[in-house]
């Protein structure tokens, strides 16, 4: 487990990764009453968000950006495998700072963030949603820099900077607006779905009858809650595994593409090269 505290403006940025063979688990909360966006890198580890009489749990967070407000009593666990690493980028300041915060950033929080800055609880989550490739491939660099001292906190600011624009843009863009708390609910049990079954997907109109949503609501409000359509998403996840498996020698490029559904080498390898700009039999 490696955790790096790193203070910018009125922000801290903590940046979490953990492997490991076999379970385990990992504690924290924050000293002060804080509002926070995490992000999730590749790994769907388990988080648990433990506080006065409640608890709540997220699984499958691979890609996810979430946001909340917490305050001392709250304890966040990760469960940490060897099939659910940790990746966690998260940015946080406190109530208190929101109008110290530059370039207009607490007005920004203030604003799309409504339910945070005035919190009714312990925990409050607020708008969550799958990161854009823009916004996973920063993560992708912030986890493989190898910059140090003065240059890293230099690339950080700017890294972080374009994070939280890239979230709150997604925010403002209204992405999450008109889906119920219902409707929410089904669309992650739909993501979930795909998500277990890479190999042999069901079709759109199987996944709308296990889900209990029509077709229409499947496909527009998915593309609104995850920022990707049905199955833009499910390549993208086919093929984020697939270079798990060719990238950690668990599959040859072949077993790969057979294990995450592609019949076609060919069409295997074309996509793999359009989303990742290098061919699978190019990874070292």
């Amino acid at each position: 487990m490696t955790r790096d505290f790193i203070n910018i403006n009125d922000f801290t940025i903590l940046v979490e990764e953990a492997v490991s063979a076999k379970v385990i688990t990992d504690a924290c909360k924050f000293d002060e009453p804080v509002i926070a966006v995490a992000f999730y890198g590749s790994g769907n580890v388990d988080l648990s968000v433990n506080y006065p009489n409640k608890k709540k749990q997220l699984q499958y967070t691979k890609g996810l950006a979430l946001s909340f407000y917490a305050d001392e009593s709250v304890e966040f666990v990760h469960t940490v495998s060897a099939q659910k690493p940790l990746r966690c980028v998260l940015i946080a300041t406190s109530i208190k700072n929101l109008d110290k915060l530059p370039n207009d950033e607490g007005e920004i929080f203030t604003s799309l963030l409504v339910e945070l800055v005035n919190p009714s609880d312990h925990y409050v989550e607020g708008p969550s949603f799958l990161m854009t490739p823009e916004m996973e491939h920063i993560m992708d660099t912030v986890f493989n820099m190898k910059y140090e001292g003065k240059t890293k906190m230099m690339f950080f600011r700017s890294q972080m900077t374009t994070l939280l624009s890239h979230f709150f843009g997604q925010l403002a863009a209204g992405q999450t607006k008109n889906i119920n708390t219902t409707e929410r609910e089904k669309l992650y049990l739909a993501k979930d779905i795909l998500l277990h079954n890479l190999e042999n997907p069901p079709s759109l109109s199987e996944l709308s009858r296990k889900i209990g949503l029509n077709t229409y609501s499947l496909k527009k409000n998915f593309k609104d809650l995850f920022g990707t359509p049905v199955f833009k998403y499910l390549q993208n996840e086919r093929l984020k595994t697939a270079h798990d498996l060719i990238s950690n020698h668990k599959a040859t490029v072949q077993e790969a593409a057979w294990q995450v559904g592609y019949d076609s080498l060919g069409s295997f390898s074309n996509a793999f090269e359009k989303k990742f700009g290098y061919r699978p039999s190019q990874i070292k």
